[in-house]
This record gives structure tokens, sequence and C-alpha cells, in this order.
């Protein structure tokens, strides 16, 4: 009997509930009315005399056992719904979710890449803060050179020699340095420019600058490459060339679309013409190709640039170019729904 007592404190002390119903039954199968320490105690008589010091002992302790143990779980079972009342459950995700978005620039540069990227264009990328090698002699542009005031340019004060990039043909320059042709690459990237800030024009903003180098490219590729991209991106497939200049491509040109005057807004953003200009562009200057260590008697290319803020504010109708830098939740969740 004794060995019994001994194996059921061994079972209290081993035991472990985690609702009020588990320990209200452990209670009732030790501590009732009906339990095993009354049917014990009742036993207690006919425990021989030289063992019911050690019986009794042995009864108090299970006793005891048992009712701390039914104590002391209750006390944890109660704090656990204290600090659920408190904190809430602590495993739910917090309320409301918010679902986010691309941002606009994020979508239409992804979009350009997808649309290239699908005519064998690989993408490259540079460094921000450039040299004046890269940014602008490499690219035609030798110091003094008039051309040089059309991009107002922040030098870095402690050395004029270093600046903030204000194209991303200076990655163009990079890649034909270190890339051997054929070379067909769209170099996407943030630019900066010491421009004062209005709904039209940025001091920061993102260009994509595509480039194709290889033998017998001529000017008739680069219309077409930009005739696949118009239809492509806009939906539009009439575009016209208008003779322009820019310093690392001979001949250079503007590239309108034909947008329409459907509505009034067409009229608006074409001034009445329904054409829209889009980006430049122009085979690459054989000086330029000098400069990259490529040999312009053997290969010749194209280049062509656009604003990704430009297309952006074209394609959803976006009035100021400054709603792109002012991080308005109001203006970011209108392009939830845009892939």
């Amino acid at each position: 009997m004794l060995d019994k007592v001994k194996e059921l404190i061994g079972e209290v002390a081993a035991f472990n509930a985690g609702t009020k119903d588990e320990i209200e039954a452990f209670r009732i199968k030790y501590l009732g009315s009906k339990g095993l320490l009354k049917d014990l105690f009742a036993e207690f008589k006919n425990v021989d005399a030289e063992l019911r010091k050690d019986f009794g002992q042995a009864l108090n302790k299970l006793k005891t056992s048992a009712e701390d143990k039914v104590s002391s779980l209750n006390e944890v079972l109660e704090n656990a719904v204290e600090d659920k009342g408190f904190y809430g459950d602590l495993t739910r995700p917090e309320e409301p979710i918010e679902l986010g978005s691309h941002h606009p620039i994020s979508i239409v540069k992804n979009k350009i890449i997808e649309v290239f990227s699908k005519i064998g264009f690989t993408v490259s990328e540079g460094p921000e803060i450039e040299d004046d090698w890269h940014n602008f002699t490499a690219l035609n542009l030798p110091e003094y050179h008039p051309a040089r005031d059309m991009q107002d340019t922040f030098f870095i004060e402690t050395d004029p020699d270093i600046l903030l990039r204000t194209h991303t043909s200076s990655v163009q320059v990079r890649y034909m340095e270190n890339h051997k042709p054929p070379i067909r690459t769209i170099s996407p990237g943030r630019v900066f420019r010491n421009e004062d800030i209005s709904a039209r024009a940025h001091c920061i903003f993102h260009q994509v600058e595509g480039l194709y180098i290889d033998t017998d490219v001529s000017f008739a590729d680069l219309k077409q490459a930009l005739l696949y991209f118009t239809k492509e991106m806009f939906g539009k497939s009439k575009i016209r060339l208008r003779p322009s200049y820019f310093p690392f491509t001979e001949p250079s040109a503007e590239v309108d679309i034909y947008w329409g005057l459907e509505t009034e807004t067409d009229y608006k953003i074409t001034k009445g013409t329904g054409w829209l200009e889009i980006m430049g562009c122009g085979m690459v200057d054989p000086n330029v190709l000098k400069n990259a260590n490529i040999d312009p008697e053997i290969y010749s290319g194209y280049a062509f640039g656009m604003g990704i803020e430009r297309i952006a504010m074209l394609l959803y109708q976006i009035p100021d170019i400054r709603m792109f830098y002012e991080n308005d939740v109001r203006f970011l969740e209108q392009f939830k729904s845009v892939i």
C-alpha cells in the first residue's frame, strides 16, 4: 500500500494540464469526495502498526502535492488568460494589413527593361558619383566644350574632377571599356542636374539609355528598334524622327510618337499637334568608340535615351513631376493594382 502511495506522488508531480477542465478532473480524481485520497485515508486503519507512521506521512505528502499542483496549474492558466487579454493574441498579424505597391517610376523602369530584354538587351549599372572622363570627355565633350553648358552639373567642391552624373551615358562608357562588341545593353539609373524644381523639371530624375554596337549597324536598325519599343510600351506605332544635336551621336534625332487628339487631355499634352517627344537618339560618334578602344572602322552603333519620369507622366497622366518624390501615400496607393 505504501508503494502505491509513493507511485501516486510521482504521478502528481509529473501531471500537467492546459485547460480548466483538465485541472478540475485531476482535483476530483485525487481530492474529491470520492477521490483516491479519501479511499486511502479509509485504508489507514488496516495498515500494520509499524508502517502507519510512514504511511501517514506519505498520505499527507500526496495530499499536499495534489493541492499544490491544482493551485499552481490554476495560477499559470489565469496568468496566461490575463496576458492574452492585455496584449491580445500575439500570434496574429497586425491589423489593418496595408497592401504595398510599386512606385510608378519602378513600374515604368521595369516595363522598359522587359520590353528591351525581349530583343536581347542586357541591363548594366554604374556609379552615381562619377569622374569627368566617363561623364563628359569620353563622350566627345572635352574640357571647355560649349555643349557642357547643356547640362548644369553638381560638382564635388573638394575635387572638380568628381561630380554627380548628369546622364547614364557614363555607364555605357564603362561598359564599352570592359566588354568587346557585339554590345547590346540598357542602363537605367538616377541622374542629377542643377536645375530649378518645377512641375516639369527636377534636379533628380531617372533615365534609361540604350546602346547597340556591332558590325554594319545602321540608322535603319535604330528606327526599327524604336518602332518596336513605342508599339510595346504605348501601343502606338507611328513615330517621327526630327534632326537634333547630341555631342556623342552623329547624326542625332529627337523621337516623337503620334499620341492622337481624341480627348481634351491629348490636346493639352501635345499642344494641339497630336505629336509628343519621348526620347533622343542617334548613331554613336566614332570619337566615342575610339575613346572606349573600339575600332570605328570595323564597328558602328546606335544609342538612345529617355526620362523615366516623362514616360510615367504620359502613361498615367501625372501632371506634376514633384509628385514622384513627395511620398504622399494617397498618390502611391493609386498604383496598387499596377504590376
